[in-house]
């Protein structure tokens, strides 16, 4: 099996282009945090950088909604691949090819900045804060 969640914050822009067979592509950077407290003396904890490549549909998706900043989760799987560098030499790349992808906050929230999901209480209603029930009666138009 050959599957990724990741959930993180976009770091640059994503970068679209289109193939020779006219298909879509995005391509941009997401830094996901390691899960550990900050290294002494750093400002941040420590996260990685994994390059993430959506075709088609989600790369209109990330041209229309996606930015720097963006706190996202996707969902793909791993690949490898190589290609020849101007150099000549052989390179090799590992990506995240992108099979869904949402958004875990405000489309427009920054690191830091309110307005979405920040991780904390859980949002949706739950048998404790649940919504109370309303009778149809007790509406009054």
């Amino acid at each position: 099996m050959n599957k990724v969640i990741l959930s993180g914050y976009v770091v640059r822009d994503p970068e679209i282009r289109t193939t020779s067979t006219d298909k879509t592509v995005a391509t941009f950077g997401l830094s996901v945090q390691r899960g550990w407290k900050k290294a002494e003396g750093s400002q941040y904890p420590p996260s990685d950088i994994f390059n993430i490549v959506a075709w088609e549909r989600r790369a209109e998706f990330c041209r229309n909604y996606i930015m720097k900043g963006s706190r996202i989760i996707v969902e793909g799987q791993l690949q490898s691949r190589t290609y020849e560098a101007q150099d000549g030499s052989k390179r090799y790349i590992t990506e995240i090819v992108a099979n869904e992808i949402e958004f875990a906050g405000a489309k427009n929230a920054r690191p830091g900045e309110g307005g979405g999901y920040d991780g904390g209480s859980d949002p949706r209603p739950t048998a404790g804060n649940a919504p109370e029930h309303v009778d149809d009666m007790d509406i009054p138009f």
